[in-house]
């Protein structure tokens, strides 16, 4: 059987022609309807720029720690050879005095030796936990070397507790 051809319907034609596209609505606007939203999207704004702030700020005021850590790490490395061990011990009380005065008066800190040195370390250790002996290295450091430079559990713990106390002292007693 042959497909058969409607008939032309010329009611058809005319109203097909009269036919328009389906009429879609305007586009949503990405912009916030009311006042409020603007608000909101600003003092989002200015507390991440606060929160930027603060914390440029307070990289800024432990550069000094920093710089101190950096140096340990390099005293740390001096250590490790047997021929700069003696130096490296002896310039650790002289770093933790330099890490000092970054932070508080020279009038407070600098003539600070022996015992008074070593309350003043305990005093502002913050969160540092340092057992006394270590206290003890770096308060008669300056004038002999108290642990034995073949001792390298101590010359470890006393790496360690100037680590400590250069990360965790408190600044504000």
């Amino acid at each position: 059987m042959e497909p058969t051809t409607p008939a032309h319907d010329p009611m058809l034609d005319a109203t097909l022609r009269e036919m328009a596209d389906i009429a879609l609505p305007p586009a949503v606007s990405m912009m916030p309807a009311t006042v409020g939203w603007a608000v909101v999207a600003m003092v989002i704004l200015l507390a991440l720029a606060f929160a930027l702030w603060r914390w440029l700020v307070h990289r800024a005021q432990n550069r000094y720690r920093r710089d101190a850590l950096a140096e340990l790490t390099a005293l740390e490395a001096e250590i490790g050879q047997p021929d700069g061990r003696q130096r490296a011990l002896a310039s650790l009380p002289a770093l933790l005095k330099r890490t000092a005065l970054a932070v508080w008066p020279r009038d407070a800190v600098a003539a600070l030796n022996g015992q008074e040195w070593a309350e003043f370390l305990k005093s502002h250790a913050g969160k540092a936990r340092l057992d006394d002996a270590a206290y003890r290295f770096f308060s008669e450091t300056e004038y002999r070397l108290p642990i034995a430079a073949s001792d390298d559990a101590a010359v470890r713990r006393t790496i360690s507790a100037a680590r400590q106390w250069i990360e965790g002292h408190d600044v504000h007693p």
